[in-house]
């Protein structure tokens, strides 16, 4: 079935696209097999490279595994191990961008060969005969459910394909560049929240990864982008990927619908049950007289400022069914004199949305600039970085930005009218956190709603398995100056007791309710003239509903 909003995408992918050819079945099964056969998987190319050259090829540096790599050999030399040699061959190849000779990749790869490659657009032949890669092509995957938990079903073992990245490649990196598996669509693919859902979307899927995730845990999912190459190598992946993902390659509209189109235009008027998107939120100076073809379409949204991110989570709402979430990564600019949260908290006034922003991390404007710089690879022309530096400190400084924030966005419409307070939160955690995080934002978030749904004070807590106890107190001294819960799981946070605080946990062992223990304390503690009953029963238990809503105290079974 075609989808007629995209059609060069469902059908033979146009050569002007530059892209992976999705319309060869044949020549996609025989890759398949010589890559499974090769062993260039996650864990092939793990045992090929070792612990040290696989860590320094996560931070993009080439020369340990070229080196490793080197020593596996050629397939043309009986003393080396073949299979060893066929998988250097392959790693080379995709990982690090070394040319080939056509003798060793077709003993490689014997089914699909070099010519095959060829045609189906993932390698070039070079005038001197040697053959190189056209994109990126790498092993991908995790463990059961989702490696995000919650979805019910196993791992997958896929292969992605992308277009080369900055240090895989010279020169400054094309402007419709369709991104690969990066440090921010892992952040995203950690944080999700994994639960069944009928429909999803994927907001600008670039190659795909949030899709082939979301496919294990939703019936349908929607992928859009505003690049036509995006999707083409979209398609190509799930092609390539159909029996891992269980997709018909013949009915894959039943399971995906690919979109052509800018941000959420492309679904106008149809509600999902969860979205995700890692969108273009990249601040970029905005030129007079530009066109989109002058702007990286995988990062750059095209909106001045922070726009892009605020209209997201203005709009995202209204294209979610009642109970649906969506979740997204971002930036936002931070006024001089202004708190962290100051702006995002302003795009959701008056919109009834429940939220959870989380900062992780804050950088100035000149840091900011020299990331973006070096991730086109924009520092080898040494003019064109110092008219583009220039140009983000004078945008930044036009708007009186004096940092910029990054983190994570949940967003959820609510079912129906809460009886309570909606759920609000905007807090800072620029420590390391348990990965994958999703699980933990989840039992958040039904913490927040059982808050909300019941009444404390009747409630019968324990302590969490995973929380410790800190006292600290100066030599000599009868009592603790300072008493500290740790969680060791999930968000990590670290609580400060007060002694009454501390005296409550303590005694929360399931027996007695709230109240019960609130009683006790306030008849133990108070009784002075300048004690007053009802402020201390009410401050304990509000600090209490905070420990249950972090998971430092939990509803007994």
């Amino acid at each position: 079935m075609t989808d007629p909003a995209t059609p060069a995408i469902f059908g033979t992918a146009p050569s002007t696209l530059d892209a992976p050819r999705s319309d060869l079945p044949v020549l996609l099964t025989a890759l398949r097999d010589d890559l499974r056969s090769v062993g260039y998987t996650l864990n092939g190319v793990a045992a090929l490279l070792g612990e040290s050259a696989q860590a320094a090829l996560a931070r993009d540096q080439l020369i340990p595994a070229l080196i490793v790599t080197e020593a596996a050999g050629s397939s043309a030399d009986p003393a080396t191990d073949p299979a060893k040699a066929a998988l250097a061959v392959v790693v080379r190849l995709w990982l690090l961008a070394v040319p080939q000779t056509e003798r060793d990749l077709d003993a490689a790869l014997p089914h699909v060969r070099t010519e095959g490659l060829v045609e189906l657009g993932l390698v070039v032949k070079n005038d001197d005969g040697a053959v190189a890669a056209k994109v990126d092509l790498r092993p991908y995957g995790w463990e059961g459910d989702s490696g995000t938990g919650g979805s019910g079903n196993g791992g997958a073992e896929l292969w992605v394909a992308s277009d080369l990245a900055a240090h895989q490649q010279p020169g400054v990196l094309r402007h419709d560049h369709v991104l690969g598996i990066g440090q921010a669509s892992t952040t995203l693919v950690q944080t999700t929240i994994r639960r069944p859902a009928k429909r999803a979307l994927d907001l600008g899927t670039g190659c795909g990864i949030q899709t082939f995730h979301l496919l294990h845990h939703c019936e349908h999912v929607t992928a859009t982008d505003i690049s036509e190459r995006a999707l083409a190598f979209t398609r190509f992946n799930l092609l390539l990927n159909a029996e891992a993902l269980r997709l018909d390659p013949a009915d894959l509209e039943s399971r995906v619908s690919l979109r052509l189109g800018s941000l959420l235009e492309p679904v106008a008027g149809e509600a999902f049950d969860l979205v995700v998107s890692n969108p273009p939120f990249v601040i970029t100076p905005r030129n007079a007289g530009e066109h989109a073809s002058d702007q990286f379409t995988y990062r750059d949204g095209g909106l001045p400022g922070d726009d892009i991110v605020a209209n997201l989570v203005r709009t995202l709402p209204d294209f979610l069914a009642p109970g649906g979430t969506a979740q997204m990564l971002g930036n936002w600019e931070i006024p001089a004199g202004s708190g962290w949260s100051d702006r995002p908290a302003s795009w959701l006034e008056g919109s009834g949305t429940e939220a959870w922003f989380i900062q992780r991390e804050q950088v100035s404007p000149e840091l900011y600039a020299e990331t973006w710089l070096q991730d086109a690879s924009e520092g080898r022309d040494r003019e064109l970085y110092r008219k583009a530096y220039a140009a983000y400190l004078d945008d930044f400084a036009s708007r009186d930005v004096e940092a910029i924030g990054f983190g994570m966005i949940w967003l959820r419409r609510p079912q129906e009218p809460r009886t309570g307070t909606a759920l609000s939160r905007f807090e800072e955690i620029t420590y390391p956190i348990e990965q994958p995080i999703g699980p933990h934002l989840a039992a958040a978030v039904e913490r927040a709603d059982w808050l909300d749904a019941h009444e404390l004070a009747d409630a019968h807590l324990v302590v969490a398995d995973d929380v410790t106890e800190e006292r600290h107190q100066r030599p000599g001294a009868e009592h603790p100056g300072v008493i500290l819960l740790r969680q060791g799981a999930g968000l990590r946070r670290t609580n400060l007791l007060s002694t009454e605080l501390a005296g409550f946990v303590s005694a929360c062992d399931g027996e007695l309710s709230v109240r019960q223990l609130i009683g006790a304390l306030a008849a133990l503690l108070g009784g002075g003239d300048d004690f007053d009953d009802d402020a201390f029963r009410a401050g304990l238990l509000s600090d209490v509903a905070n420990l249950v809503r972090d998971g430092f105290l939990l509803p007994a079974a």
